[in-house]
């Protein structure tokens, strides 16, 4: 069926605005949370928000090679892609730095290979979904697979350990499994054995245990929680009120006895604080908005793939975000997931920033953007994709089975 040339693909402006408007608001708090910390602990008020900048302008680098990279090149490279995302993750474990008990960094704590994951986990489960097609319904070739598959995916991270992340990636590869053309009844299959497989590892887990058993106590009467940090964060956004008390002026920011992790976990407190309820209320809408954006550049997408990868780098980050407002409105217990674009973090900001790159360019269907995969000639270029049942190479692969693009995108 050809397109008409207002449905065709365009480059999404509204969702580079929309980044650009989180990116921002993002280094002015990160500023006004940051300083006092910084003096305290490094004795310069600008090292993390001078940090965060360098972060954010190499980010801005990738968001610009990934805008000029057909997002159909990452379906033929999701292979080698996952393969060396594995290798850092078991690598880290054999050479990481312990930080807090846990071993996510490499560098002194400068790199973080899950968050590198994030995207390339969803990078190879969108081409994984999308080379399925209708099968994907059959047990054998659908639900075993697959469960093994975001088994063996999130298994590295788990042992780190880092729950959190874990049960990121589990949710949205979850909800990239439905869209994809999974039964209510797989999902059900996975979610109880996801819920099972983590609640196992919670109870191990003396760290989870605690948080959870924070969250508990404090969810009647959060402002006069026995947590400290439940109670300094809830205090904060309460005295915040309607207005805030103005940038900068946050009282409950300062080391040694502040809100704890305020740079990074705990950043929209000092957003709620300093600029009251409609500041906080200002980064849900421009989230939620996101969302709103990133759903709609999946439905238009014209292949399988671009509207999987498209709707997993949405669910990623939108869930993400949403997850961290709700620890710090003290709604869910205490995860560790930075609020993206906000919270301080190189890793998080590049990664994030890459993964909008590829969202833009689903947006303008891969329209000038270059194949690497044809481009240095690989050596499986004239086999077409790794990838068994996918589309094959030069033009878009047939959308098969995607329940989301069909119940919702009929009539573009």
């Amino acid at each position: 069926m050809n397109r008409s040339k207002a449905t065709q693909p365009e480059f999404d402006y509204v969702l580079l605005v929309l980044v650009a408007a989180l990116l921002g608001f993002g280094l002015v708090m990160l500023f006004s949370a940051s300083y006092s910390v910084a003096y305290a602990w490094k004795e310069n008020t600008l090292y993390y928000f001078s940090r965060q900048l360098l972060w954010t302008m190499m980010g801005l680098v990738a968001l610009l090679i990934m805008v000029n990279i057909n997002y159909r090149t990452w379906e033929k490279l999701a292979i080698p892609i996952l393969g060396i995302t594995l290798f850092s993750l078991a690598f880290l474990l054999v050479i990481g730095q312990p930080v807090f008990g846990s071993v996510r960094y490499f560098i002194k704590g400068s790199v973080q290979p899950s968050e590198i994951a994030k995207l390339a986990i969803i990078i190879y489960i969108a081409a994984w979904l999308a080379s399925k097609g209708k099968d994907l319904r059959k047990v054998s070739y659908g639900l075993i697979p697959f469960a093994v598959l975001l088994g063996l995916l999130v298994g590295l991270i788990i042992v780190q350990p880092d729950i959190s992340t874990s049960l990121l990636i589990t949710l949205t590869a979850l909800a990239m499994f439905f869209i994809a053309g999974a039964d209510l009844l797989q999902i059900g299959i996975l979610t109880a054995m996801g819920g099972l497989t983590f609640g196992l590892i919670m109870s191990q887990s003396d760290h989870a245990q605690q948080r959870i058993q924070a969250f508990i106590a404090s969810f009647a009467d959060p402002v006069n929680s026995p947590n400290f940090h439940i109670r300094t964060i809830i205090q904060a956004l309460v005295e915040g009120g309607f207005f805030g008390a103005g940038l900068a002026e946050s009282a409950h920011k300062h080391a040694p006895d502040g809100i704890p992790f305020i740079h990074t976990d705990s950043i929209f407190a000092v957003v709620g604080e300093e600029l009251g309820l409609i500041g906080s209320l200002t980064v849900v809408a421009l989230f939620f908005f996101f969302a709103i954006r990133g759903i709609r550049i999946a439905l238009r997408a014209t292949d399988s793939f671009g509207t999987l990868l498209a709707f997993g780098i949405t669910i990623w980050l939108s869930l993400q975000a949403f997850i961290n407002i709700a620890v710090i409105t003290a709604t869910f217990p205490f995860t560790g997931l930075p609020l993206p674009f906000f919270s301080y973090g190189g890793s998080s900001m590049l990664v994030n920033l890459a993964a909008i790159g590829v969202l833009l360019n689903i947006s303008r269907d891969g329209q000038g953007g270059i194949d690497l995969y044809a481009l240095f000639g690989f050596w499986r270029r004239d086999r077409g994709t790794r990838l068994p049942g996918s589309g094959s190479r030069g033009r878009p692969a047939k959308r098969r089975g995607n329940v989301f693009a069909r119940t919702l995108g009929r009539g573009r």
